[in-house]
């Protein structure tokens, strides 16, 4: 299995957060934590870089759906960028691209977001349900290699 990678960039308004290697229900968890510790302020805009994820399953899009919810709770916006063949057709067999707009760079994201109106005021989030194959709440292990 391919290794995990992060990392995070802050710019004014937003912040990527590239992952590379295959998110799925092994490490999921171990993504949604980069996430929340990356994240400044709850509504910023958040860009997936994705260039370097081949395979993600549904635990994984589950993790971008809950960073979609908790953004979009706070006034904030997620976008996806340079998806690979395999993780895009998830996104678009799912229709999840209705919600998380994708986008063929890491640039054209950001010009998006940051282009997009004043966040809104909160809302309380809520966090999507977890599929069959992504570990249960009380699941500490991460299986990463």
């Amino acid at each position: 299995m391919p290794r995990l990678t992060f990392a995070c960039q802050h710019l004014p308004g937003a912040t990527v957060i590239t992952v590379g290697g295959e998110i799925d229900s092994a490490n999921a968890a171990r993504v949604e934590s980069f996430i929340a510790e990356s994240r400044r302020r709850p509504g910023d805009h958040l860009v997936f870089d994705l260039t370097e994820v081949r395979f993600m399953d549904s635990a994984g899009l589950r993790t971008l759906l809950n960073a979609y919810l908790d953004a979009e709770a706070h006034g904030g916006s997620v976008r996806l960028a340079a998806l690979q063949p395999m993780p895009a057709r998830l996104v678009a067999i799912t229709r999840v691209d209705e919600h998380l707009p994708v986008h063929a760079t890491v640039q054209e994201a950001l010009t998006a977001a940051l282009s997009s109106p004043e966040p809104r005021a909160a809302r309380p989030a809520t966090r999507a349900p977890a599929s069959p194959d992504s570990p249960g709440p009380g699941d500490t292990s991460t299986g990463v290699a």
